[in-house]
Formats: structure tokens, C-alpha cells, sequence
């Protein structure tokens, strides 16, 4: 017997693919700090923006929002710490882009624990996703199938679906971090990465409960 709808999987998977697509705060967190510290930066922000969602995607499939709602008023004080953290860092580029030099190797600066963290951070303190799973998954359960099966599959490919796209971005942004050496390219560089994160400092000021 089949665990999951064939034709409600491929549409769960379509879906799941164009969203993870759309510009938010965690793809222009993974290009930023990818630009600015290199691939195993960038994939430790990957690592860390799946493990948040991973959280969340757990929480909407068990039916865990309510519990989560309690919690609102400490997810709150986290997201402004989190806010506040990544405009602080990027002022800190755009203060770099202003008396950038050539910078031949552009050897990164930042663990990848800390690039873990704040992804882990921003991932989860936009409380609008946790109930956008709890909305987005039933609409692809077919009702004559055993749930619990159907969301195990639902949220395993959303997490292996998130690594890759995550993933590529990572990598894409890596690599053109290579073409930023030359003094001018290298404050253009700091340049974009300060808007990125603060972009994505904004997108999480920007959310509401």
C-alpha cells in the first residue's frame, strides 16, 4: 500500500521547491555570508538555516503551534537580538567597503559555529513559518492515507530539498566570491554582503507574530 498520494507528492514537491526559491531572509543570509567568508561559511549557514526549519517543519507536522505560540514573547526578544545582531554586521561590511584594499585569497574571518548559530537564529525567530507549515502541509494529505507516514515523507524531502537549494546557493556564491580580489571589486564585495544582511536584518524586523 502506498504511504503517500503520488500526485499530491509531486504537487507537495513542486511547491516546496518554488518556495524555498523565493528570496526571504535565509537565502540572502546563506549568499552573504558565502560572499563574504567562502563555501565552508556558507554551507555552515546552510546547516544551520535547515536545522531551524527542520524545528519548525517537526513542530507544524505533530501539531506543536499552539505549544509553540506559549513561547511567542521569548521567540520575540530572540528575533530582535537577531535583528539587531545582523544589522550590526551589516554597518560592519558597508564600514569595511568604504577602506577595503585588495584582499588576495580573502581568507574567511568567521567560524563556521558562529555562521551555524545566527542561521539556527534567523531560521527560527520568524514566527509567521512555524504556522505556515502547520497551514501548507494538510493541504497535500490525501485523507484516505495514514497521516502519520505521509508527513514523515513530507517532512524529509522539504529538509533534503532545503540542503540542496541552500546548498547551490552556497556554492554559486563562493565561487563568485573569487572574481572580488582587486581593491574596487573587493569594496563592492563588502558592499553587496552589507545590504544582504542587512536585507535579511529587515525581513526579520519586518515579521509579525
Amino acid at each position: 500500500m502506498l504511504a503517500v498520494n503520488p500526485d499530491l507528492f509531486a504537487a507537495y514537491l513542486f511547491a516546496t521547491v518554488v518556495l524555498i526559491l523565493m528570496p526571504g531572509p535565509i537565502v540572502t543570509l546563506v549568499i552573504a555570508n558565502s560572499l563574504a567568508y567562502g563555501q565552508r561559511t556558507g554551507l555552515a549557514t546552510v546547516a544551520g538555516s535547515t536545522s531551524g526549519n527542520a524545528l519548525l517543519v517537526a513542530a507544524g507536522a505533530l501539531g506543536l503551534t499552539t505549544l509553540l505560540a506559549l513561547a511567542a514573547d521569548v521567540f520575540e526578544v530572540l528575533r530582535w537580538a537577531g535583528v539587531a545582531y545582523l544589522i550590526y554586521l551589516g554597518l560592519k561590511q558597508w564600514r569595511a567597503a568604504l577602506r577595503a584594499e585588495a584582499a588576495p585569497g580573502m581568507p574567511a574571518t568567521r567560524s563556521a559555529r558562529r555562521a551555524f548559530g545566527q542561521a539556527v537564529l534567523v531560521a527560527i525567530t520568524n514566527p509567521k513559518t512555524i504556522f505556515f507549515y502547520a497551514a501548507f502541509f494538510p493541504q497535500f494529505i490525501d485523507p484516505a492515507l495514514a497521516a502519520g507516514p505521509q508527513l514523515l515523507a513530507m517532512s524529509l524531502a522539504f529538509v533534503a530539498i532545503t540542503v540542496l537549494l541552500d546548498g547551490a546557493y552556497a556554492l554559486l556564491a563562493s565561487r563568485v566570491r573569487g572574481l572580488f580580489a582587486s581593491a574596487r571589486a573587493n569594496r563592492v564585495r563588502h558592499g553587496i554582503t552589507g545590504t544582504l544582511l542587512l536585507g535579511t536584518g529587515l525581513g526579520l524586523a519586518l515579521a509579525r507574530r
